[in-house]
C-alpha cells in the first residue's frame, strides 16, 4: 500500500472543473504524490474526452462499491446522487490502494507548491482538518445568512449524539479532507459490524461523512490527533465570495495561508458541463438574486 495518493470522485457535469484540478496538481504536486479518479463506468469515455488520459489513475464507482462485500447488491440504486458520492468518497479506502487518502472535489484547484508533509505529521500518522467554524459561523450572522451555520450546528449535534460523545461540535465541511484507512476501519469494526450496520446505513442527509469520520476519529483513536485547519480556501456561497473579495482577498494573496482555493459548484455554475436543466424563469430568477447579493456586498 501506498503512504498516501490524492482522490477525487467525479462525474460528468464536473469534468470541466476535474480538468482545473488535474492541471493545479501537475503545476504544484511537487513530490509526485499519485492521483486517482474515480467516476462512473458509462462516464469513462467521455472523461477522456474532456479531461485526458495522463496524470492520474482510474478506477471505477463500481469497484469502490463492490469493495464492500457487506453491503447489498444494488444498494447504490435506492440512493440519492448526493449520498452515493459520500459513501464512494468514503469507502475509497476498501480498494487497498493507500494507508491514507487526501479525498477533493472537482471544484478544488492548488495555487501553490504542495507536498507530503502537508499532508503527514512527521510520526507518518494524517494531520486531521478539524476546527469549530467560529469565523464563518460568525459572518454568517452578521451578514444575514443564519440558516447554513444554524443546520451545520444541527448536523454536528445529531452524529456526536451517534457516538454519545459530550462536548463541543467540530467540522470540516469542506475538502480537502486527509482520511485515514485506521480510522475508516475502526468505524467499520468497532460501530457497524457490531450492529450490523453498513456505510451506507449511516450516512444520510443527517450524518454527513466528513462528520462520521472525526467522530470515529475522536472516539476510537485509531490514529493520533494532528489538529491543523482548513488547506484551501473555501467560498461556501456567491455572498461570501463577493464579500471576501469586497475587503481585497485575491488568489495571488491566499497563498500566504492557503493550498488551494474553492469556488463551490453549487453556486458556481460557469463550468458545468452539459445544460442547464432548469427553465429561464428559474434561471434568470436566480441570476437577479446574486446580482442583489453582489450589491448587498457594498453594505
Amino acid at each position: 500500500m501506498k503512504e498516501i495518493v490524492l482522490y477525487c470522485k467525479s462525474y460528468r457535469k464536473d469534468f470541466l472543473r476535474l480538468k482545473h484540478l488535474l492541471d493545479s496538481i501537475e503545476q504544484f504536486n511537487i513530490d509526485e504524490i499519485p492521483f486517482y479518479i474515480s467516476t462512473p463506468l458509462e462516464d469513462r469515455d467521455l472523461l477522456k474526452e474532456l479531461v485526458g488520459e495522463k496524470g492520474y489513475e482510474w478506477v471505477s464507482d463500481e469497484s469502490i462499491i463492490k469493495a464492500n462485500t457487506e453491503a447489498p447488491v444494488g444498494v447504490e440504486k435506492n440512493k440519492a446522487g448526493g449520498l452515493t458520492q459520500q459513501v464512494i468518497k468514503s469507502e475509497f479506502w476498501r480498494l487497498n490502494i493507500s494507508e491514507n487518502y487526501v479525498c477533493l472535489d472537482s471544484d478544488c484547484i492548488f495555487i501553490k507548491d504542495f507536498r507530503k508533509s502537508d499532508f503527514l505529521a512527521a510520526d507518518g500518522n494524517p494531520y486531521t482538518v478539524i476546527y469549530q467554524n467560529k469565523e464563518y459561523f460568525q459572518l454568517a450572522v452578521d451578514r444575514g445568512f443564519a440558516k447554513a451555520p444554524q443546520e451545520l450546528k444541527a448536523e454536528g449535534d445529531r452524529v456526536k449524539a451517534l457516538f454519545t460523545r459530550q462536548g463541543p461540535n467540530y467540522y470540516c465541511p469542506c475538502p480537502p479532507f486527509i482520511w485515514s484507512t485506521k480510522v475508516w476501519k475502526s468505524l467499520d469494526e468497532s460501530f457497524l459490524k457490531p450492529r450490523g450496520l453498513t456505510f451506507w446505513d449511516i450516512c444520510t442527509p443527517d450524518h454527513p461523512e466528513t462528520l462520521l469520520y472525526l467522530e470515529a476519529l475522536l472516539n476510537y483513536k485509531a490514529i493520533p490527533l494532528h489538529p491543523i485547519e482548513q488547506l484551501f480556501r473555501i467560498y461556501y456561497y456567491d455572498w461570501h465570495y463577493f464579500l471576501l473579495r469586497r475587503v481585497g482577498e485575491l488568489p495571488s494573496k491566499l497563498k500566504e495561508n492557503y493550498l488551494g482555493v474553492i469556488y463551490q459548484s453549487s453556486w458556481d455554475l460557469s463550468l458545468d458541463y452539459g445544460g442547464s436543466e432548469k427553465s429561464l424563469l428559474s434561471r434568470t430568477l436566480k441570476k437577479l438574486k446574486r446580482v442583489g447579493r453582489y450589491l448587498q456586498s457594498f453594505i
